[in-house]
């Protein structure tokens, strides 16, 4: 992602200058002071190393765009140190502007779906098997987004393919195969039809391009904000 956000940058020429690049082979120059030579930072970690990162982030007072995921189970805490540090963070499990769409669609379609109980909601999303996380961040958001709108169910099971998830839960298949960005599809199923909702991304150049947009949003701000704040969603 970072070669990738990096292309996005060179292609643009909107007069964008990377001013630190860090990766595994030089941490130690993630210090306060090369950090504050930047007007925004863009981080794409690990799940491991995300919130680290973004304190480090916050104690240099520059803003953070964070779009590593398996972390948001500390949310809460990362917010009040954004507070306290009187921060700016821009999170989101996808930056892809076209998944934020399909999430706005899962969201109507599962509100709909309360009246029509013969139908019964499940997803499947394939990934790179470089990938780290399953479900994916972004499943794991089309999944909150779902179960916010539709009454029936009560949260969601990760299984294998042909199991069954737990009661009253929305069944997700997690698959990784070599060389998939990212594919994410909700089915409903009834006994006489099928309706499916899929993104499919091409290649990872849609996220880049959305934390690129991000980043050149977030300056100025304070607080906390996601792509809904951004696309006015």
């Amino acid at each position: 992602m970072g070669q990738a956000i990096e292309q996005v940058l060179i292609d643009q020429k909107q007069g964008d200058e990377i001013v630190l690049k860090i990766s595994s082979a030089n941490l130690s120059d993630l210090t306060t002071e090369n950090l504050q030579k930047a007007d925004v930072a863009i981080e794409f970690s690990t799940p491991h190393t995300a919130i680290e990162n973004i304190y480090k982030c916050f104690k240099a007072g520059v803003p953070v765009v964070v779009g590593s995921t398996a972390w948001l189970s500390r949310l809460d805490e990362v917010k009040a140190e954004c507070s306290l540090h009187s921060g700016s963070l821009f999170f989101s499990p996808n930056f892809s502007v076209g998944v934020n769409i399909f999430w706005e669609i899962n969201r109507k379609l599962a509100e709909l779906m309360n009246h029509q109980p013969q139908y019964h909601v499940a997803m499947e999303e394939i990934h790179h098997t470089e990938k780290l996380d399953a479900p994916s961040g972004t499943a794991v958001k089309t999944a909150e987004v779902i179960l916010e709108k539709l009454h029936n169910k009560k949260g969601w099971s990760l299984v294998a393919e042909g199991q069954q998830p737990a009661p009253g839960s929305l069944l997700i298949v997690a698959k990784r195969e070599p060389n998939v960005p990212g594919t994410h599809v909700v089915t409903y199923t009834s006994n006489v039809d099928y309706i499916e909702i899929k993104h499919e991304a091409k290649n990872r150049r849609g996220f880049a391009e959305g934390a690129v947009l991000a980043a050149r949003w977030l300056p100025g701000k304070k607080g906390v904000f996601e792509m809904k704040d951004l696309l006015a969603l």
